[in-house]
């Protein structure tokens, strides 16, 4: 099953806005009574149709159907050879389709236009347009733009002379008209003018427009000069009647009374200058009880040593000292146990600490505490966690006091990780023994 086409003509030619046609003649070349549907396909198929749009054949019956081609008036239609296809559909046998290929000419067409924006402009010195030129045609369209004014008043400047438009486009060319003679006062005067727009194709166009030329001083710069002139006067006027004198007055006022601002100023800096000197005698006279009362002479010169007051020794009491407690502890699971580390002064003496420090150098992990111990009776003076640092220093005002037969312990409790290994904090201890 099956069908064949023939087409009449498989080259037409069409203008815009006509239509043209051709015959296809369906051929049924199956055995059965078939429909055979036929349309157009490519870009001509928007403005062509098939009439009739199917037929119904016997086995190897044919009939004929017109094809017509009625491409629009319209930019969307480019002129030139346009590529179709007659396509014949069988509904019994779909695969058995054919489609006979032909070519339609469109023809050309030239639609073209222009106009002034604005048509009119007024302007002292110079006026600026744009023409605006629209091609609705079907091709390319080459103008050609050239402006004149009849009386020769006006020159002129195109940004460009020559403009391609394409089909469906439009261009705007820019142009400033200029007056070859301008006047300061007098009547607004209207300058109108033309361009000539001559295309490639079809017939020349032209565009009106009307430069209106007016005054170069604007029309309220008189009555301004005037208003101002006026004013200045009266400016004038006020000033040597009621300003100068108020002024003047004025500025007597405050002259006198920045005198009289300046002369209290001064009375009161004398006054506070005589002050001044008083509280310095006796500040002197303290100074020099002061010094007395710390052991030092008045009258000596700079840099003597001091002078011992009646009754008080002359340096702290005791021998200075310093020792360290150096720890070794080993990693305890439960923090409350800790190991000792003890330092015994000499039994005679008396120690007074003024300065701990305590070294963590190693970043362990833990507690450490600083105890009095007197004949077993233990006191906490200092715990600190290991972690809260590396060094520390703690420096007593009011010394810390051992007495004889008392011992100073140092407490570690190790929480180290096991990979880390024992806690090695120390800690130093500065001060006087008695």
């Amino acid at each position: 099953m099956g069908a064949t086409a023939t087409l009449s003509a498989t080259g037409l030619a069409v203008a815009p806005g006509e239509d043209v046609t051709c015959t296809v003649v369906v051929r049924n070349t199956g055995d059965l009574v078939d429909e055979f549907t036929v349309d157009v396909v490519g870009d001509a198929g928007a403005w062509a149709t098939a009439e009739p749009a199917s037929v119904n054949l016997v086995p190897q019956a044919s009939a004929s159907v017109v094809v017509r081609f009625a491409p629009p008036r319209a930019t969307e239609v480019a002129a030139g050879p346009v590529a179709f296809g007659v396509r014949v559909t069988s509904r019994e046998d779909p695969h058995g389709s054919v489609v006979e290929e032909g070519v339609v000419d469109v023809g050309a067409f030239t639609d073209v236009s222009a106009e002034l924006v604005p048509a009119k402009v007024e302007a002292g010195a110079r006026g600026r347009f744009e023409v605006a030129v629209d091609n609705v045609g079907n091709h390319p369209v080459a103008v050609r733009l050239s402006p004149t004014d009849p009386d020769g008043e006006l020159e002129f400047k195109l940004d460009r002379t020559d403009v391609v438009l394409a089909p469906g486009t439009a261009a705007f060319v820019k142009l400033v008209a200029k007056p070859r003679d301008t006047f300061l006062r007098g009547p607004s005067r209207p300058r109108p003018f033309r361009v000539e727009v001559v295309p490639s194709a079809g017939p020349p166009l032209s565009a009106a427009g009307t430069l209106v030329q007016r005054q170069l001083l604007p029309k309220w710069l008189l009555p301004a000069l005037i208003a101002l002139l006026a004013l200045a006067a009266l400016l004038v006027g006020l000033w040597f009647t009621v300003l100068r004198p108020a002024v003047k007055s004025a500025a007597r006022e405050a002259a006198e009374q920045q005198v009289q601002e300046v002369k209290t100023a001064v009375d009161q800096a004398q006054l506070g200058a005589g002050e001044a000197r008083q509280q310095a005698e006796d500040a002197e006279v303290k100074s020099e009880e002061a010094m007395k009362a710390a052991g030092l002479d008045p009258q000596a010169p700079p840099g003597s040593p001091p002078t011992a007051k009646p009754g008080q020794p002359t340096g702290e009491p005791g021998e200075p000292t310093d020792f360290r407690v150096a720890a070794d502890a080993a990693i305890v699971g439960n923090p409350d146990v800790f190991s000792d580390f003890t330092f015994t002064p000499p039994a005679d003496k008396t120690l007074l600490i003024t300065d701990v420090v305590l070294q963590n150098p190693r970043g362990d992990a833990g507690t450490v505490r600083v105890l009095r111990d007197a004949n077993g009776t233990r006191g906490v003076l200092l715990e600190v966690g290991l972690a809260n640092f590396r060094d520390l220093d703690r420096h007593y005002v009011e010394p810390l006091r051992f007495k004889p037969g008392e011992r100073i312990v140092v407490q570690v409790s190790c929480q180290n990780p096991a990979e880390r290994g024992n806690c090695r904090p120390a800690v130093s201890f500065a001060g006087r023994q008695l």
